[in-house]
């Protein structure tokens, strides 16, 4: 084992950081993830090196980065609490260890940083002037991590649209469009008629993520890529794939409704979740897309896999539904994931 191949996943446990770590080591990387309330100070679990530890707690970092060439900073506070509190703490113990090791920290990024002036296509120097508090929350934190190229770290952000897959369940496509855990009965449209919105599938991310690592030396010290993912053009086409694929999965064929912003507004007073997604309706008002050229430019392609598939298992890992139904050649010529 060399250092070039050890990396250290935060937020192993969620959605994309858990997608990373695994394809890291699919990837013949040695793999270490810090967690919360292991019973013993480190356990070897399905290939990858658990430690017990706290993103918050700047020596737990720092110890669990030793000998590492990567951090990948998948870490945020749960159910959208303690944004104010967290975030910025986090991230500084994350550049701290990556200093020390002298690490690339790979950050998944997101599109909060921007307000409707940057909209309607997104590339990498589009001015960031956020339109909410998180926003302003990750435009400091990108900062924080361009100034820490010069403490020895090296950073490489990669953008997306909205996550969805099969262990993504905090998200809008698992909170707004449908229910997890239950058969799809109705499609919630959060956007308004004809307005295009842009999806990103978690595992091509991850592969993204892990095809520039391995071009790491080749990059900048401080860079952000955007992912082009799923483009929606007219706020339809994630929904007739969902009931594609609950059609093809032998179920009935959901019917299409318009999400009740009307309710969240109501029950926001009560439910942090609903007051969150309420301050991001801008991002479903107008269309949003993100260009890909500088990625492209570096990788040849970008990993991209296809919409039907992408759904298909995305609803069979929420549970919602039949998986055995996932053996057939349903999605006929379809070779799965392409690119990198």
């Amino acid at each position: 084992m060399t250092k070039e191949s050890v990396a250290l996943v935060l937020g192993a446990s969620g959605g994309i950081g858990g997608e990373v770590a695994r394809q890291l080591r699919g990837a013949g990387w040695t793999v270490r993830a810090l967690r919360r309330g292991l019973k013993t100070m480190h356990e070897r679990r399905d290939g990858i090196t658990w430690l017990r530890g706290d993103a918050l707690n700047s020596d737990d970092v720092l110890n669990a980065a030793r000998g590492c060439a990567v951090i990948v900073h998948a870490v945020n506070p749960p159910g959208y609490r303690k944004w104010d509190e967290w975030v910025l703490p986090m991230i500084d113990n994350t550049i701290r260890a990556a200093a020390a090791e002298r690490a690339t920290i790979v950050l998944p990024g997101n599109i909060y940083n921007y307000g409707p002036d940057a909209f309607p296509l997104l590339v990498e120097d589009s001015p960031q002037r956020p339109a909410t508090r998180k926003g302003e929350i990750r435009v400091e934190l990108e900062r924080r991590l361009q100034a820490a190229t010069a403490l020895g770290a090296r950073v490489i952000i990669v953008r997306a649209g909205d996550f969805f897959g099969p262990r993504a369940d905090s998200n809008w496509f698992s909170q707004g469009l449908i229910r997890p855990g239950r058969p799809v009965t109705a499609v919630y449209l959060p956007g308004a008629p004809g307005v295009g919105h842009q999806w990103s599938y978690l595992p091509d991310v991850a592969r993204t993520m892990v095809a520039l690592l391995s071009r790491r030396d080749q990059l900048q010290p401080f860079v952000t890529f955007h992912t082009a993912g799923h483009w929606d053009a007219d706020g339809m086409q994630m929904a007739a794939a969902i009931q594609r694929t609950v059609v093809r999965h032998g179920g009935r064929n959901p019917k299409l409704r318009a999400l009740p912003w009307w309710l969240l507004r109501l029950a926001s007073p009560f439910n942090i979740t609903f007051r969150e997604l309420l301050h991001m309706r801008y991002l479903w008002r107008e269309p949003l897309r993100m260009g890909n050229a500088r990625l492209v430019a570096v990788l040849g392609q970008e990993p991209h896999t296809p919409l039907d598939r992408a759904v298909d298992q995305t609803l069979i890992g929420l549970g919602c539904v039949d998986r055995l139904v996932a053996q057939k050649e349903v999605y006929l010529g379809e070779a799965g994931s392409h690119g990198p």
